[in-house]
């Protein structure tokens, strides 16, 4: 196995790094952090550990990764449709800039904890320099559930969690973005809330401090498809090695919101066959195909997949168990677990959704031979849309959804076949060589910046 290719151009070998690297165990010891089971941040701290010797990783700029930089938590009130208060927690994670500035998602969700969001800024960082974006990880949260709230508690919410946190965001330090429970018209709010609590000499820069804003607010045309097209693009430049293609495949989809349903219908589009899929609603199956299209009508107007027509009501092994080629995770993380990985009958598992497999899971799809194409690299179509958006708002030009696409395409066709190497070079799983190919950037630009002071 060579690994004489990473950082050759530096000073040190990286048979010098790997001498001094301590093993994974010895340095969450020094971090004084306890590995709990089921733990997000945990799960993919150990990841990162395990695959940096690999890279040849110096011993401090795995210990400079391993934590965040800034760890934001605000509590805030917030007046309530009946005239009262109520108290919500906000976070944002400033886990990484030393590829740019912080980059990274809101996300409302009643169970949302500071542990899943520092996981989750993490994540960005490694995503930003798999794709080669000039942008480092963050993640922010508001602990509650939209879907209970009326709009205009919901736009209370993000406008008071916006002002909470305003000072730590800016075009060029720290830019949200949407993610789970928000949309563009959070990011509306958010951006207006911004301008109206910035200093005026600054209130030009505002609009490119969000992305995910509506096009008539400066986004960019075909950002609420993007994390599906790119998922695609990666499966068609990712599936000939497995021997398969997208025309005649047959996919099953756990979680049908907007990557979910939007992967679905593209991929229908293709010559693809949908034959089952689940939310939190319930799970249909139809062996004989179910129209994407159809599904997510129904799935918008009734508020999930349960009662749709043309397919038979299954219960949660029976969707799992559904014979198919391709299983494709698009809710929350953690979705698929030892019990779970038993059950998927299909050759590749590709993951829409961030770290929707937990370590047992991902043993289990590896004993069975299931190929797994990773988050890291799945889901980063919204990510990269954003940073068009961001470059976008900068140069103050406009680009077509057609022109996204045709970026889109060459940014995660690079990007997989960077994994594809990289899976050769350290002779690897994908989610490991996706994780060593983001890791080698960042630790270049870690031994180039150097450590101050």
């Amino acid at each position: 196995m060579n690994r004489n290719l990473t950082n050759s151009h530096l000073e040190s070998s990286p048979a010098d790094l790997l001498s001094n690297a301590d093993s994974p165990a010895r340095l969450l010891e020094e971090l004084e952090i306890v590995p709990e089971q089921g733990s997000i941040f945990h799960q993919v701290l150990q990841q990162v550990l395990s695959a940096a010797p690999l890279v040849g990783m110096r011993r401090e700029h795995q210990l400079m990764f391993a934590q965040p930089k800034n760890e934001i938590v605000v509590h805030f009130p917030v007046l309530m449709d009946d005239n009262r208060h109520r108290m919500f927690t906000g976070y944002r994670i400033q886990h990484n800039n030393s590829l740019g500035p912080y980059k990274g998602g809101l996300r409302f969700h009643p169970h949302v904890t500071l542990d899943q969001v520092k996981g989750l800024a993490m994540i960005m960082s490694l995503k930003c320099s798999l794709m080669r974006l000039p942008f480092g990880g963050a993640k922010g949260a508001v602990r509650c559930n939209p879907h209970e709230l009326t709009r205009d508690e919901r736009m209370r919410v993000t406008r008071r969690f916006c002002s909470a946190i305003s000072n730590q965001i800016g075009p060029d330090y720290d830019i949200p973005g949407p993610g789970v429970g928000t949309d563009e018209q959070t990011m509306a709010w958010f951006a207006d809330t911004l301008a109206q609590t910035t200093p005026e000499h600054g209130r030009q820069d505002v609009s490119r401090a969000v992305t995910g804003k509506p096009v008539e607010l400066g986004g960019v045309p075909g950002r609420d498809r993007a994390s599906a097209i790119g998922m695609v693009l990666v499966l068609e430049e990712m599936l000939p090695d497995f021997g398969m293609s997208l025309r005649g495949l047959r996919f099953s989809v756990l979680g049908y919101g907007k990557v979910g349903s939007w992967t679905a219908r593209i991929l229908q589009e293709r010559g693809a066959t949908l034959v089952a899929v689940m939310d939190d609603t319930g799970a249909v199956r139809n062996d004989r195909g179910i129209d994407a299209r159809e599904l997510a009508e129904h799935a918008h107007n009734f508020g999930g997949v349960r009662g749709f027509s043309t397919s038979h009501a299954v219960d949660r092994d029976a969707f799992m168990q559904a014979p198919v080629d391709l299983f494709i995770p698009a809710a929350l993380e953690s979705m698929i677990d030892a019990d779970a990985a038993t059950m998927i009958r299909a050759k590749v598992v590709a993951e829409a959704a961030s770290l929707p497999t937990t370590p047992e899971g991902d043993e289990v799809l590896l004993q069975r031979g299931i190929e797994v194409l990773p988050s890291l690299l799945c889901n980063a179509g919204g990510l990269v849309a954003s940073y068009f958006e961001w470059t976008m708002n900068k140069s103050s030009q406009q680009i077509t959804a057609t022109e996204m696409e045709q970026r889109l395409g060459q940014q995660m066709t690079d990007a997989a076949r960077r994994v594809r190497l990289a899976r050769h070079r350290f002779e690897s799983d994908l989610r490991t060589a996706a994780i060593c190919s983001a890791l080698e950037q960042i630790s270049r630009v870690h031994q180039l910046r150097g450590v101050f002071p």
